[in-house]
């Protein structure tokens, strides 16, 4: 018998996040551990009327990949792949990783050149998703590798990846339209702002040029759980966009490699100077993938209260109620940031007073302090 929280969350992601339709092509994919979400997301699909196309995949098949593609494999992108992408109305795409470390040994050149190549592939995604032509959402189901790297039994992981999902709630679906509503004000505040300004005590003195760039509420439509508002900085900008110091609070993770204390000097937009005190080369390999890896394609204000701890997970992470990120790479084009790019990676920064506080300002005025926003009504208020 499947954990009815599997069931609320195919319900959710189907009716509310993707918004199946009946003839629609869902592809779903995932690893076959998470073959309990898979079924109960299938079985809501037809229940929609739509025509579920599955992709049961093992991680382990990358770890294999890197170890035998030569130049020509890595560089190659299937035909199947690009007429998949381009041809799919509704991508559901589900997290669950045996070994979250599996990669950790693969020489990080190899996944540059693997994600370069891919860079067309996302750009189709990212602009359909943009125009509307492709709805997504990926989602993650809990494994014991992932509940080991938020050092929590798997129980203790369960209950927490469901309850930050509000699948705790009897109507899950009314508790997401509640914060989409209590979102939208964050949003329509920032809307036609010029500058972000982040401080934090550790050192992060970063300005983001945001003028003429749009806000997305961010409210359990494409990540999920979700808890964010984001936009793209502006790099057409005389200033570039970007520029000063981010120090990063938590160890950023990517293709199952940790990068501890990422610091990240930007002039006009560009990533000038990178340091860290673990991985430091694979950060570097991953900037210089291609030309737009060491610009910003995002940045965001977490919003999900629920999420209160750091887990290794970026889909959490990056939501933790008192942070903001930014993402160096591709960029959305419906916040107007074309930056393209292989990569796109988001690294956290905490605001909050266990880890020094900090602020963000918006054109002078002062909107979060130490982690909460000053203005009622708004998220976490």
């Amino acid at each position: 018998m499947r954990d009815q929280r599997l069931d609320k969350l195919a319900k959710t992601i189907v009716q509310y996040s993707t918004a199946v339709k009946p003839g629609q092509l869902v592809r779903i994919s995932g690893d076959p551990v998470a073959v309990p979400l898979i079924e109960a997301i299938y079985e809501q699909v037809l229940i929609a009327g739509a025509h579920p196309q599955v992709r049961c995949m093992p991680d382990s098949l990358q770890e294999i990949f890197f170890k035998h593609a030569n130049k020509e494999q890595l560089q190659y992108v299937s035909p199947l792949s690009k007429h998949e992408y381009e041809t799919i109305d509704v991508s559901i795409g589900i997290w669950a990783e045996t070994n979250t470390k599996a990669l950790t040994n693969v020489d990080p050149k190899k996944q540059g050149m693997a994600s370069a190549a891919r860079r067309d592939i996302m750009s189709t995604f990212m602009k359909r998703a943009a125009d509307g032509t492709l709805h997504w959402c990926g989602t993650l189901f809990p494994t014991l590798a992932s509940a080991q790297d938020a050092e929590m039994g798997l129980a203790d992981y369960c209950d927490f990846v469901f309850n930050a999902g509000h699948m705790d709630k009897d109507d899950p679906v009314a508790a997401w339209r509640e914060i989409e509503e209590t979102q939208q004000r964050v949003v329509d505040y920032l809307t036609g702002k010029k500058e972000v300004h982040f401080q934090t005590a550790n050192g992060t003195d970063l300005t983001v040029n945001v003028e003429g760039m749009s806000w997305i509420n961010c409210c359990g439509h494409e990540n999920f759980p979700d808890g964010e508002v984001f936009t793209g900085p502006n790099l057409k900008a005389a200033d570039g966009g970007v520029n000063g110091i981010v120090r990063y609070s938590f160890p950023a993770v990517h293709n199952g490699r940790e990068v501890h204390d990422i610091e990240l000097t930007f002039d006009k937009g560009k990533v000038v100077k990178a340091k860290a005190s673990k991985n430091e080369a694979f950060l570097r390999d991953m900037l210089d993938q291609d030309e737009g890896a060491r610009y910003v394609g995002e940045v965001a204000i977490g919003t999900n209260y629920n999420i209160q701890q750091y887990t290794k997970n970026t889909l959490f992470d990056e939501k933790i109620g008192g942070t903001f990120h930014l993402a160096v790479g591709s960029g959305y084009p419906e916040t107007g940031n074309e930056n393209t790019s292989g990569l796109h990676w988001d690294m956290v920064c905490d605001l909050r007073p266990e880890c020094g506080g900090g602020t963000i300002t918006v054109d002078g005025e002062v909107i979060s302090q130490d982690g909460q926003f000053v203005f009622d009504g708004w998220p976490g208020k």
